[in-house]
Protein backbone atom coordinates (compact mmCIF):
# COMPACT_ATOMS: atom_id res chain seq x y z
CA UNK A 1 0.00 0.00 0.00
CA UNK A 2 1.33 3.42 -0.89
CA UNK A 3 1.71 6.09 1.83
CA UNK A 4 -1.46 7.98 2.67
CA UNK A 5 -1.84 11.39 1.13
CA UNK A 6 -3.48 14.46 2.58
CA UNK A 7 -4.98 16.86 0.07
CA UNK A 8 -5.41 20.32 1.51
CA UNK A 9 -8.76 21.95 0.76
CA UNK A 10 -9.71 18.93 -1.29
CA UNK A 11 -13.46 19.31 -0.86
CA UNK A 12 -14.58 22.49 -2.52
CA UNK A 13 -17.97 23.40 -1.06
CA UNK A 14 -19.11 26.94 -1.69
CA UNK A 15 -20.94 28.63 1.19
CA UNK A 16 -23.36 29.91 -1.42
CA UNK A 17 -24.41 26.34 -2.11
CA UNK A 18 -24.93 24.89 1.37
CA UNK A 19 -24.34 26.11 4.91
CA UNK A 20 -23.90 22.55 6.16
CA UNK A 21 -22.81 20.39 3.21
CA UNK A 22 -22.93 16.57 3.39
CA UNK A 23 -19.83 14.80 4.66
CA UNK A 24 -19.40 12.06 2.11
CA UNK A 25 -16.50 9.73 1.50
CA UNK A 26 -15.62 9.15 -2.16
CA UNK A 27 -14.31 5.99 -3.81
CA UNK A 28 -12.86 6.64 -7.26
CA UNK A 29 -10.14 5.70 -9.73
CA UNK A 30 -7.67 7.95 -11.52
CA UNK A 31 -3.95 8.83 -11.45
CA UNK A 32 -2.94 5.14 -11.42
CA UNK A 33 -4.76 4.22 -8.23
CA UNK A 34 -8.12 3.52 -6.64
CA UNK A 35 -8.62 5.50 -3.45
CA UNK A 36 -11.18 6.25 -0.77
CA UNK A 37 -11.05 9.92 0.26
CA UNK A 38 -12.62 11.08 3.51
CA UNK A 39 -14.71 14.24 3.98
CA UNK A 40 -11.65 16.29 4.90
CA UNK A 41 -9.61 15.23 1.88
CA UNK A 42 -7.47 12.55 3.55
CA UNK A 43 -6.89 9.32 1.65
CA UNK A 44 -8.22 6.54 3.86
CA UNK A 45 -7.35 3.63 1.55
CA UNK A 46 -5.66 3.19 -1.80
CA UNK A 47 -4.29 0.56 -4.13
CA UNK A 48 -2.39 0.83 -7.39
CA UNK A 49 -4.61 0.61 -10.48
CA UNK A 50 -3.02 1.84 -13.68
CA UNK A 51 -6.07 1.13 -15.84
CA UNK A 52 -8.49 4.03 -16.35
CA UNK A 53 -11.59 2.48 -14.81
CA UNK A 54 -15.16 2.94 -15.97
CA UNK A 55 -16.83 1.25 -12.99
CA UNK A 56 -16.06 0.76 -9.28
CA UNK A 57 -17.97 -0.68 -6.31
CA UNK A 58 -17.59 -0.97 -2.56
CA UNK A 59 -19.45 -4.20 -1.76
CA UNK A 60 -21.62 -4.77 1.33
CA UNK A 61 -19.00 -7.21 2.69
CA UNK A 62 -16.38 -4.44 2.65
CA UNK A 63 -14.51 -5.79 -0.38
CA UNK A 64 -14.01 -3.75 -3.53
CA UNK A 65 -15.04 -4.73 -7.05
CA UNK A 66 -12.55 -3.07 -9.37
CA UNK A 67 -11.80 -2.59 -13.05
CA UNK A 68 -8.12 -3.59 -13.20
CA UNK A 69 -7.58 -4.12 -16.94
CA UNK A 70 -9.33 -3.66 -20.28
CA UNK A 71 -11.35 -6.87 -19.80
CA UNK A 72 -10.67 -7.71 -16.15
CA UNK A 73 -12.87 -7.40 -13.06
CA UNK A 74 -11.24 -8.05 -9.67
CA UNK A 75 -12.67 -8.41 -6.18
CA UNK A 76 -10.19 -7.32 -3.51
CA UNK A 77 -10.32 -7.20 0.27
CA UNK A 78 -9.44 -4.02 2.18
CA UNK A 79 -6.06 -5.71 2.83
CA UNK A 80 -5.56 -5.85 -0.96
CA UNK A 81 -6.00 -9.62 -1.17
CA UNK A 82 -7.49 -10.69 -4.50
CA UNK A 83 -10.34 -13.12 -3.84
CA UNK A 84 -12.01 -13.27 -7.27
CA UNK A 85 -11.14 -12.34 -10.84
CA UNK A 86 -12.96 -12.55 -14.14
CA UNK A 87 -11.33 -11.80 -17.47
CA UNK A 88 -13.62 -11.59 -20.49
CA UNK A 89 -12.46 -13.55 -23.55
CA UNK A 90 -13.76 -13.47 -27.14
CA UNK A 91 -16.92 -15.55 -27.46
CA UNK A 92 -17.22 -18.36 -29.99
CA UNK A 93 -17.23 -16.94 -33.51
CA UNK A 94 -15.64 -13.61 -32.56
CA UNK A 95 -11.91 -12.97 -32.88
CA UNK A 96 -11.70 -9.27 -32.06
CA UNK A 97 -10.83 -7.33 -28.92
CA UNK A 98 -13.02 -7.50 -25.81
CA UNK A 99 -13.37 -4.70 -23.27
CA UNK A 100 -15.36 -4.43 -20.06
CA UNK A 101 -16.83 -1.08 -19.03
CA UNK A 102 -19.51 -2.10 -16.51
CA UNK A 103 -20.13 -4.75 -13.87
CA UNK A 104 -22.38 -5.32 -10.87
CA UNK A 105 -22.48 -7.80 -7.98
CA UNK A 106 -25.98 -9.25 -7.90
CA UNK A 107 -28.02 -10.32 -4.88
CA UNK A 108 -27.51 -14.03 -5.60
CA UNK A 109 -23.71 -13.64 -5.45
CA UNK A 110 -23.11 -13.77 -9.19
CA UNK A 111 -21.50 -10.88 -11.01
CA UNK A 112 -22.98 -9.20 -14.06
CA UNK A 113 -20.38 -8.14 -16.63
CA UNK A 114 -21.04 -6.22 -19.86
CA UNK A 115 -18.65 -7.37 -22.60
CA UNK A 116 -18.04 -4.88 -25.41
CA UNK A 117 -16.78 -6.54 -28.57
CA UNK A 118 -18.66 -9.70 -27.59
CA UNK A 119 -21.82 -7.55 -27.58
CA UNK A 120 -23.31 -9.40 -24.64
CA UNK A 121 -24.01 -9.33 -20.92
CA UNK A 122 -22.92 -12.31 -18.86
CA UNK A 123 -23.60 -13.33 -15.30
CA UNK A 124 -20.66 -15.18 -13.77
CA UNK A 125 -20.58 -17.35 -10.65
CA UNK A 126 -17.87 -17.52 -7.99
CA UNK A 127 -16.02 -20.18 -9.98
CA UNK A 128 -15.85 -17.90 -13.03
CA UNK A 129 -18.45 -19.89 -14.94
CA UNK A 130 -20.90 -18.00 -17.17
CA UNK A 131 -24.35 -18.96 -15.92
CA UNK A 132 -26.37 -16.53 -18.04
CA UNK A 133 -25.76 -14.80 -21.37
CA UNK A 134 -27.81 -11.95 -22.80
CA UNK A 135 -27.14 -10.79 -26.39
CA UNK A 136 -27.08 -7.06 -27.06
CA UNK A 137 -28.30 -5.09 -30.06
CA UNK A 138 -25.48 -2.87 -31.35
CA UNK A 139 -25.80 -0.97 -34.63
CA UNK A 140 -22.26 0.49 -34.64
CA UNK A 141 -20.05 -2.30 -33.26
CA UNK A 142 -16.83 -1.17 -31.59
CA UNK A 143 -15.11 -3.00 -28.72
CA UNK A 144 -14.39 0.31 -27.02
CA UNK A 145 -17.83 1.86 -27.52
CA UNK A 146 -20.44 -0.92 -27.49
CA UNK A 147 -21.36 -0.25 -23.86
CA UNK A 148 -20.69 2.04 -20.92
CA UNK A 149 -22.79 1.87 -17.73
CA UNK A 150 -24.99 -1.23 -17.48
CA UNK A 151 -27.20 -2.12 -14.53
CA UNK A 152 -29.54 -5.02 -13.86
CA UNK A 153 -32.92 -3.71 -12.70
CA UNK A 154 -35.11 -5.06 -9.91
CA UNK A 155 -37.45 -6.39 -12.62
CA UNK A 156 -34.71 -8.66 -13.98
CA UNK A 157 -34.26 -6.51 -17.07
CA UNK A 158 -31.02 -4.71 -17.97
CA UNK A 159 -30.51 -0.99 -18.60
CA UNK A 160 -27.64 -0.57 -21.07
CA UNK A 161 -25.87 2.58 -22.26
CA UNK A 162 -24.57 2.10 -25.80
CA UNK A 163 -21.92 4.79 -26.23
CA UNK A 164 -21.31 4.25 -29.95
CA UNK A 165 -24.99 4.05 -30.81
CA UNK A 166 -25.82 7.11 -28.68
CA UNK A 167 -28.68 5.17 -27.17
CA UNK A 168 -29.97 3.71 -23.88
CA UNK A 169 -31.74 0.37 -24.28
CA UNK A 170 -33.63 -1.78 -21.82
CA UNK A 171 -33.43 -5.53 -22.45
CA UNK A 172 -35.44 -8.39 -21.05
CA UNK A 173 -33.54 -11.52 -19.85
CA UNK A 174 -33.75 -13.04 -23.35
CA UNK A 175 -32.08 -10.01 -24.96
CA UNK A 176 -35.21 -8.45 -26.44
CA UNK A 177 -35.19 -4.63 -26.52
CA UNK A 178 -38.28 -3.49 -24.58
CA UNK A 179 -37.47 0.24 -24.40
CA UNK A 180 -34.94 2.64 -25.85
CA UNK A 181 -34.06 6.29 -25.87
CA UNK A 182 -31.79 7.87 -28.49
CA UNK A 183 -29.89 10.96 -27.44
CA UNK A 184 -29.90 14.10 -29.55
CA UNK A 185 -27.58 17.11 -29.63
CA UNK A 186 -29.94 19.32 -27.65
CA UNK A 187 -29.98 22.03 -30.29
CA UNK A 188 -26.20 22.48 -30.38
CA UNK A 189 -23.84 21.51 -33.22
CA UNK A 190 -21.71 18.43 -32.69
CA UNK A 191 -17.98 18.88 -32.09
CA UNK A 192 -15.04 16.55 -31.32
CA UNK A 193 -13.15 16.37 -28.06
CA UNK A 194 -13.45 15.01 -24.52
CA UNK A 195 -13.51 18.32 -22.62
CA UNK A 196 -16.24 20.96 -22.35
CA UNK A 197 -15.71 21.84 -26.02
CA UNK A 198 -16.65 18.34 -27.19
CA UNK A 199 -20.33 17.67 -27.87
CA UNK A 200 -22.07 14.56 -29.13
CA UNK A 201 -24.39 11.72 -28.15
CA UNK A 202 -21.85 9.28 -26.67
CA UNK A 203 -23.92 8.38 -23.62
CA UNK A 204 -22.28 7.09 -20.44
CA UNK A 205 -24.74 6.39 -17.61
CA UNK A 206 -28.40 5.71 -16.85
CA UNK A 207 -30.51 4.86 -13.81
CA UNK A 208 -34.14 3.75 -13.57
CA UNK A 209 -36.05 5.67 -10.90
CA UNK A 210 -38.94 4.34 -8.83
CA UNK A 211 -41.29 6.48 -10.91
CA UNK A 212 -40.36 4.49 -14.02
CA UNK A 213 -38.50 7.46 -15.47
CA UNK A 214 -34.86 7.13 -16.52
CA UNK A 215 -32.10 9.56 -15.57
CA UNK A 216 -29.30 9.71 -18.15
CA UNK A 217 -25.73 10.98 -17.75
CA UNK A 218 -25.10 12.01 -21.32
CA UNK A 219 -21.34 11.48 -21.61
CA UNK A 220 -20.18 14.06 -24.14
CA UNK A 221 -23.79 15.22 -24.47
CA UNK A 222 -22.72 17.65 -21.67
CA UNK A 223 -26.00 17.33 -19.80
CA UNK A 224 -28.18 15.26 -17.50
CA UNK A 225 -31.71 14.45 -18.61
CA UNK A 226 -34.67 12.60 -17.16
CA UNK A 227 -37.05 10.97 -19.63
CA UNK A 228 -40.37 9.20 -19.14
CA UNK A 229 -41.43 5.92 -20.73
CA UNK A 230 -42.68 7.78 -23.78
CA UNK A 231 -39.24 9.36 -24.30
CA UNK A 232 -40.28 12.85 -23.23
CA UNK A 233 -37.63 14.91 -21.41
CA UNK A 234 -39.25 15.90 -18.11
CA UNK A 235 -36.18 17.38 -16.37
CA UNK A 236 -32.65 18.34 -17.36
CA UNK A 237 -29.43 20.12 -16.48
CA UNK A 238 -27.79 21.81 -19.44
CA UNK A 239 -24.06 22.35 -19.85
CA UNK A 240 -23.81 25.78 -18.22
CA UNK A 241 -27.04 25.91 -16.26
CA UNK A 242 -25.49 25.48 -12.80
CA UNK A 243 -23.56 28.50 -11.44
CA UNK A 244 -19.82 27.91 -11.47
CA UNK A 245 -20.05 24.46 -13.12
CA UNK A 246 -19.54 23.57 -16.78
CA UNK A 247 -20.49 20.02 -17.72
CA UNK A 248 -18.10 18.05 -19.91
CA UNK A 249 -18.16 14.21 -20.04
CA UNK A 250 -20.98 13.35 -17.64
CA UNK A 251 -20.45 9.92 -16.05
CA UNK A 252 -21.28 8.86 -12.48
CA UNK A 253 -24.93 8.89 -11.39
CA UNK A 254 -26.44 8.31 -7.94
CA UNK A 255 -30.13 8.91 -7.22
CA UNK A 256 -30.64 9.74 -3.54
CA UNK A 257 -33.78 8.97 -1.51
CA UNK A 258 -34.47 12.70 -1.08
CA UNK A 259 -34.63 13.15 -4.86
CA UNK A 260 -31.20 14.72 -5.23
CA UNK A 261 -28.72 13.47 -7.81
CA UNK A 262 -24.98 13.02 -7.56
CA UNK A 263 -23.31 13.56 -10.93
CA UNK A 264 -19.80 12.85 -12.19
CA UNK A 265 -18.17 15.52 -14.37
CA UNK A 266 -15.15 14.00 -16.13
CA UNK A 267 -12.68 15.83 -18.44
CA UNK A 268 -14.03 19.18 -17.26
CA UNK A 269 -10.71 20.60 -16.06
CA UNK A 270 -9.52 21.85 -12.65
CA UNK A 271 -11.91 24.80 -12.58
CA UNK A 272 -14.83 22.37 -12.25
CA UNK A 273 -15.78 19.78 -9.62
CA UNK A 274 -15.32 16.10 -10.41
CA UNK A 275 -18.57 15.30 -8.60
CA UNK A 276 -21.50 17.33 -7.34
CA UNK A 277 -24.88 16.85 -5.68
CA UNK A 278 -27.82 18.83 -7.04
CA UNK A 279 -31.43 19.18 -5.92
CA UNK A 280 -34.42 18.90 -8.22
CA UNK A 281 -34.74 22.69 -8.19
CA UNK A 282 -31.12 22.78 -9.41
CA UNK A 283 -29.39 23.96 -6.25
CA UNK A 284 -25.90 22.54 -5.77
CA UNK A 285 -25.52 21.30 -2.16
CA UNK A 286 -22.13 19.55 -2.36
CA UNK A 287 -19.13 19.43 -4.67
CA UNK A 288 -16.01 17.29 -4.71
CA UNK A 289 -12.89 18.69 -6.36
CA UNK A 290 -9.62 16.96 -5.53
CA UNK A 291 -7.06 17.21 -8.32
CA UNK A 292 -4.26 16.09 -6.02
CA UNK A 293 -5.64 12.58 -5.51
CA UNK A 294 -7.68 12.24 -8.73
CA UNK A 295 -7.27 13.98 -12.07
CA UNK A 296 -9.14 14.99 -15.19
CA UNK A 297 -9.90 11.36 -16.19
CA UNK A 298 -11.91 10.45 -13.10
CA UNK A 299 -14.81 8.63 -14.75
CA UNK A 300 -15.64 5.94 -12.18
CA UNK A 301 -16.70 6.99 -8.69
CA UNK A 302 -18.97 5.85 -5.89
CA UNK A 303 -20.05 8.27 -3.19
CA UNK A 304 -20.19 6.29 0.06
CA UNK A 305 -22.33 6.18 3.21
CA UNK A 306 -25.62 7.09 1.51
CA UNK A 307 -28.47 4.80 2.60
CA UNK A 308 -30.97 3.85 -0.07
CA UNK A 309 -29.00 5.23 -3.00
CA UNK A 310 -29.88 3.97 -6.49
CA UNK A 311 -26.70 3.34 -8.42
Amino acid sequence: MRPLLVAAAALAVSPAFAADPPKYRVLAQDKDHVAIVGPGGKVEWEVECKYNSHDVHLLPNGNLLLHTGPATVTEMTPKQEVVWTYEAKPRDGYKGRVEVHAFQRLDDGTTMVAESGNRRIVEVDKAGKVVREVPLTVHKPDPHRDTRMVRKLATGNYLVCHEGDGCVREYDPAGKVVWEYKLDLGGRPGSPGHGPEGHGTEVYGALRLGTGNTVIAGGNNNRVIEVDRAGKVVWSIDQKELPGITLAWVTTLHALPNGNLIVGNCHAGPDNPQLFEVTRDKKVVWTFKNFQVFGNNCAAAQVLDIKGVIR
